[in-house]
């Protein structure tokens, strides 16, 4: 029972209550049951087979026994009917309400892993190191570690000399930043690379040393990662090796050493500063506004500007005055003579790894899609947050992943939807931070022409998504941190994120006053790119003299999406998981006849 103060004088009480099972959920038990009170172990497995798709796999009795044994304990722990081995309605309807038993998208690694990481989407961090800003937060090695434990695959950091030249520190160029030392990153990448994830971690480098440090780096490489490191002794890769190939290994990939050039400020015309559009919203705008600024000044007009306009490009001339430190680079990173269309030029012999600014890929696909697609069919494609995302927010990861980029680096302590998205895509494939690229991006025709992101394509199939309730959120939040008077109003929005014509936006009605609210809403999304689509959901409490506040969401790929109806966490604005706030939904994919 909750009390809400009214005025000085008045308390008004509300009771939190379990709401009943939705009608569907009582017409599957009816149906499986046979009509019955009491639900047997076959008559569960029988459920799970034919209703909930049978996530694939056949599902055997000691399957379903071990399901309803957890549930029976868990609502009956000190009672005899934790040995009766039959489901009650409100038993049934708990099991489907946990996220746990029930998940939207199973856990575990089910893709091929055995071909080149070119045929991989990669989770990628952009400036690992930094805790907050762009500008003037400390460096450390704790976001490394955070970021390593959510799955992410690629750790980016900024190699600088030390004041006295002697040691290298890891810091972001030219700002406030104050560095952490290169050794405590690189212990730390080996301590944690693999915790969350057995495939390989990438770190690549952007240094601005001399060469006696770069000899530093690589004997402190060497000496952290030993067999762990991967290096390829015939020079420069023909091909990709595999996830599966590189288990537990170490890659480093950057530009092979230059020299050394001190530059007392950073010449590179900087595009006009901007406010950040995170700044007015904790929950970040729509990931279709968070697009690449551009304005009559900005210098992206000659395909020249387009290749890899990383810092580590200034002013740096080619040398191979380090050999020890060009043998640890596994990936080779390079910026070809000429324009976009040389820089994406494909290889028969090399790959390689380049570098495109937000801006410069968005200005690169408007001319030049299919050039990028073919490209990423054997090479890596890097993408990196534009420079005055001072706030660490983030832009839309769907341009990257449509133009077949594996690394779109972002940054991870920051906060936004467009985070939330990149948090989606890599819940895929088991949460192991490598995705297999959809085969529209892989395949060629028989003129070889690739995958034209641009082009118009019908609707290949349609997910109908139906919410029925929510609850949990009164067991992770305080009774008046929505509304000081009264319970939440709280609605859901659900859509898509994917490709443009796939994008939208849906929302419930609000329920008024309820903890535990109930919407029976449905609704349906057709889909163009089935494969590349997100499934947003958001829940929020409607105040009507404020802004709505946020009570939750997450992102799911829509084509690990289990059929049936599901538990489905929601997650806090950081992506990390609410103890017990969820949703019940069901999802039913309809095939579109051509």
């Amino acid at each position: 029972m909750g009390s809400y103060r009214v005025c000085c004088c008045f308390t008004r009480k509300f009771k939190v209550t379990e709401a009943d099972p939705p009608p569907d959920v009582k017409e599957a038990f009816g149906k499986y049951s046979d009509g019955g009170i009491h639900m047997t172990v076959d008559q569960l497995r029988r459920f799970i087979e034919q209703c909930q798709g049978g996530d694939g796999d056949a599902v055997s009795i000691s399957d379903a026994e071990r399901i309803m044994e957890q549930v029976l304990h868990k609502r009956h722990p000190f009672t005899s009917l934790i040995n009766r081995k039959t489901f009650t309605l409100e038993d049934f309807h708990h099991y489907l309400f946990n996220s746990e038993l029930n998940p939207p998208i199973r856990s575990q690694v089910h893709q091929d892993m055995n071909a080149p990481l070119s045929h991989y989407f990669i989770y990628t961090g952009h400036n690992s190191y930094l805790t907050g800003n762009q500008l003037s937060s400390p460096c450390s090695e704790v976001p490394i570690i955070k970021a390593l434990k959510r799955g992410v695959r690629v750790i980016e950091l900024d190699l600088w000399p030390n004041s006295s030249k002697t040691n290298v520190h890891v810091l972001h160029g030219r700002t406030l930043t104050t560095p952490v030392e290169l050794i405590r990153c690189l212990k730390s990448i080996k301590e944690h690379a693999f915790t969350a994830s057995p495939y390989p971690v990438i770190i690549t480098l952007e240094d601005h040393l001399t060469p006696d440090l770069q000899a530093k780096v690589a004997q402190m490489v060497t000496e952290t990662f030993g067999e762990m490191l991967f290096c390829h002794k015939s020079g420069q890769l023909k091909e990709l090796p595999t996830p599966e190939s590189l288990k537990y290994r170490i890659l480093i990939s950057t530009k092979p050493p230059k020299e050394y050039l001190e530059a007392d400020e950073d010449k590179r015309t900087k595009s006009q500063r901007v406010k950040d559009s995170d700044e007015d919203d904790v929950w970040g705008e729509e990931p279709s506004k968070a697009i690449a600024y551009k304005d009559k000044n900005n210098k992206y007009e000659s395909d020249e500007s387009f290749c890899d306009l990383d810092t580590e490009d200034y002013d740096l001339k080619r040398s191979d005055s380090c050999p020890a430190y060009k043998s640890l680079i596994a990936i080779h990173a390079g910026k070809p003579k000429g324009g976009l269309e040389e820089a994406l030029e494909v290889e028969k012999d090399k790959v390689r790894r380049l570098s495109l600014s937000e801006q410069a890929l968005e200005k690169a696909a408007e001319h030049h899609q299919q050039h990028i697609v073919r490209f990423t069919q054997k090479n890596i494609l890097r993408i990196y947050p534009k420079g005055t995302r001072f706030t660490s927010s983030n832009y839309k990861p769907l341009v990257g992943w449509l133009h077949g980029a594996q690394m779109v680096a972002f940054n991870m302590q920051g906060y936004g939807r467009s985070l939330w998205l990149m948090h989606g895509m890599f819940r895929a494939n088991g949460g192991c931070g490598y995705v297999k690229k959809p085969d529209f991006l892989m395949t060629s025709g028989p003129n070889n022409e690739v995958f034209d992101p641009k082009a118009k394509l019908q609707v290949k199939t349609t997910l109908k998504v139906k919410i029925y309730m929510g609850d949990g959120w009164h067991l992770d939040f305080n009774q008046t941190h929505f509304d000081t008077y009264s319970p939440p109003d709280f609605y859901t929005r659900v859509g898509i994120s994917g490709a443009p014509a796939d994008e939208i936006m849906k929302k419930t009605k609000p329920i008024e006053d309820n903890w535990t609210p109930v919407w029976n809403e449905e609704f349906a999304f057709p889909l163009t790119l089935p494969e590349i689509a997100l499934l947003r959901i958001e829940v929020h409490e409607y105040d009507m003299s404020e802004k709505d506040d946020f009570a939750g969401q997450i992102c799911l790929p829509v084509s690990e999406l289990r059929p049936g109806i599901r538990a489905v966490p929601l997650c806090n604005r950081k992506g990390d998981p609410y103890t017990a706030a969820r949703l019940l939904m069901r999802f039913e994919f309809v095939t579109n006849e051509s």
